[in-house]
């Protein structure tokens, strides 16, 4: 097996976000809310990336709540894009959430 497609990749990040969107907009708030967590620590783990890529010091993303929560998981994704940052391992993170999500 070779080295993974970063074109394949960038399409299935594309989808699995699409998916996780969806899922996440049909979570009871409860289900939401222990999930929340996994959520946040993905968030944070590519704000943190961005940043070092950057160059830019890395802060804590704040907590806006589950409502909000998706929009800082998409706009984390599309920094990540933006950067240059690996497709590959955010692909399979993303499939590791909406898995995780149920």
């Amino acid at each position: 097996m070779g080295n993974p497609d970063p074109d394949a990749a960038r399409e299935e990040i594309g989808t699995e976000l699409g998916r996780v969107v969806r899922r996440w907009q049909q979570l009871p708030l409860d289900h939401a809310l222990s999930v929340s967590p996994q959520v946040r620590e993905l968030v944070q783990s590519l704000a943190d990336r961005v940043a070092a890529t950057e160059g830019m010091p890395s802060g804590p993303v704040p907590d806006l709540g589950p409502a909000v929560l998706l929009d800082q998981l998409r706009v984390m994704v599309y920094d990540h894009g933006k950067a240059g940052l690996d497709p590959v391992p955010l692909a399979a993170e993303l499939t590791a959430l909406r898995r995780a999500i149920g």
